[in-house]
């Protein structure tokens, strides 16, 4: 997937046309009285949920968190980015920063865009931190959530600057959890293979990236990354199909870069190589081939050497390099698993104890 740059009130209508075409014709369809149970006690109701209650949450979290969702401008290309801590210290996307050091951002209280400087970016799980060079009065930092707590179903909010369009707001549901997805390299994407990442069905479009995905707590529980690309519409996003880098992964990050001016623990498990895909006669991909293995690393402690087709990782065929970053996404450093790969011919399997990235 490369990166690409509910009704409830309805629902709540429905049901009531429902109910009340159920009853028999009343003045003012006024529901019957709850029936007594045969100890004298009485069936209370369930209370409802009106439309205009869940109206009024949409717009209190809109008023706590859109005032911390920010503007980034790097000198070609537009992004967001969310207020991590009163410091001025702001968290977006790696693909947003790209290669440059200084920034304009355009906060909710600033009239004019205010300067800001990098502090590290970390391409391998697309996330960077950056620094207003001077904080204004009034900087508001969001509230970062639990996203180990997210459910599918949850109601979502994704705020950011899509296609330039500073402080919009498009809604969803989580769609699904612990997802894995590859970034592609080209159309600015980092190339990253990114675990546990989390689906939304909010509309993520390209400016969205680095903004804030957000329940109705007000808390941010992630931040939009990219949306799936639809072959069959030309490669453009799928509506209804986008992704945001979970929010404990954003304050194990951003808090390292932050304290250590740089990412000390990444927690992705690695071999130690590098590789490209291979393919067999019929031209279909067969496997990782290994192009050099850094001295000391997981692979040549384990006996792998350039030249080796690696075919499977554990017990995940492994046919792309795409494929062998996403079985190494689901694995922890210091993990113990097999891989198998082609030599000369034959094939072999040996264990491994992975290393870190």
């Amino acid at each position: 997937m490369d990166a690409s740059r509910t009704r409830a009130s309805w629902r709540v209508a429905s049901a009531a046309v429902l109910v009340c075409a159920a009853l028999p014709a009343v003045s003012g369809c006024t529901a019957p009285p709850a029936p007594a149970e045969k100890d004298g006690s009485t069936i209370r109701a369930a209370p409802r949920t009106a439309a205009g209650d869940l109206q009024s949450q949409y717009l209190k979290v809109i008023k706590e968190v859109l005032p911390s969702v920010v503007q980034i401008q790097a000198s070609h290309d537009l992004g967001s980015g969310v207020v991590y801590d009163d410091q001025g210290h702001i968290v977006t996307n790696a693909h947003v920063v790209g290669s440059e050091k200084s920034f304009k951002v355009t906060t909710a209280n600033s009239e004019e865009p205010l300067t800001a400087h990098l502090v590290y970016s970390y391409p391998d799980q697309d996330l960077a931190v950056i620094k207003l060079d001077k904080v204004p009065a009034g900087l508001k930092a969001a509230a970062v959530g639990n996203s180990e707590k997210v459910e599918v179903g949850q109601i979502v909010l994704a705020m950011g600057s899509p296609l330039g369009l500073s402080s919009s707001v498009t809604q969803g549901i989580v769609s699904a959890t612990g997802r894995t997805v590859s970034e592609g390299s080209s159309g600015g994407g980092t190339g990253a293979t990114i675990a546990n990442m989390v689906q939304t069905s909010a509309a993520i479009n390209p400016g969205n990236s680095g903004g804030a995905l957000v329940n109705l707590d007000g808390q941010v529980i992630g931040i939009p990354t990219l949306a799936a690309a639809d072959p069959e519409l030309g490669g453009s996003a799928a509506p209804g199909i986008g992704f945001a880098i979970p929010a404990s992964m954003v304050k194990t990050v951003a808090g390292q870069i932050i304290k250590s001016g740089k990412v000390v623990d990444s927690g992705r498990a690695a071999l130690g190589i590098t590789a490209r895909t291979v393919v067999d006669d019929s031209y279909q991909p067969a496997g990782a081939a290994v192009v050099s293995v850094r001295s000391g690393a997981a692979a040549g402690r384990a006996g792998l050497r350039p030249g080796d087709v690696i075919t499977k990782l554990g017990g995940t065929p492994v046919t792309t390099t795409t494929a062998l970053s996403e079985a190494l996404a689901a694995d922890r450093p210091g993990q113990r698993t097999k891989v198998t790969f082609q030599r000369n011919g034959g094939e072999k399997t040996v264990e491994v104890t992975l290393g870190e990235q």
